[in-house]
């Protein structure tokens, strides 16, 4: 199986791409939404964040507020540090499961596990294949504003935290630019699958 990081910048479109390669027929992995099962009262990350961040951070029926929890992180670089050495762990071995299964159910198939931070954690070296999105700053911060309903200061607050594009492309084997149509995405989407499908097929994983 052949194992591809997607990653980008906060708001560069990396879902949207991760949803073209599933409808492509590849396997996806969401590492946000592993991240956030392990931040789940039942998850492994949930008492570790609890005890360092406190009930503040919590909803009323106990479950962790996340935005309470990233207006906390996302404004001291220790902090978030602190809290991804709860999740991530976690996060990796979760994605381990599943690409166990995807591995025994399509053995010569492509999965794809799409994460915001795979180059600044080293694990971009695990995979045959890198994708990294991008798209111009300001696209970046309106989509970010627009999506997640956050202020111009929050947004860059978040950004200041994440390598620069341009450090993030040196890394890529594949950069898909997302400022344009989605038409024109979803092309270079295509074009990109055809790639590594022909990697995929030449049995080089």
């Amino acid at each position: 199986m052949v194992k591809v990081g997607l990653t980008g910048g906060y708001a560069t479109g990396k879902s949207f791409v991760a949803g073209e390669f599933e409808r492509l027929g590849c396997h996806i992995i969401h590492a946000d939404r592993l991240g956030h099962a392990a931040l789940e009262p039942e998850g492994e990350a949930y008492g570790p964040a609890v005890r360092e961040f406190g009930d503040a951070i919590l909803s009323a029926d106990g479950t962790i507020d996340r935005k309470k929890l990233a207006s906390i992180v996302f404004m001291d670089a220790e902090r978030l540090a602190l809290l991804n050495s709860f999740v991530h762990p976690a996060v990796f071995r979760l994605e381990e499961q599943m690409m166990q299964a995807f591995r025994a159910e399509d053995p010569g198939g492509i999965a794809v596990i799409e994460a915001a931070i795979l180059i600044e954690t080293g694990r971009y070296k695990v995979f045959h294949r890198l994708i990294v999105t991008i798209c111009a700053f300001e696209t970046q911060i309106a989509r970010a504003m627009s999506r997640d309903k956050l202020s111009r200061e929050q947004v860059l607050a978040r950004l200041e935290n994440q390598m620069p594009a341009d450090e993030k492309r040196r890394y890529a084997d594949y950069v898909i630019d997302t400022d344009g149509p989605k038409s024109d995405t979803t092309n270079q989407v295509r074009n990109v699958y055809q790639q590594i499908k022909h990697f995929a097929d030449s049995g080089c994983a």
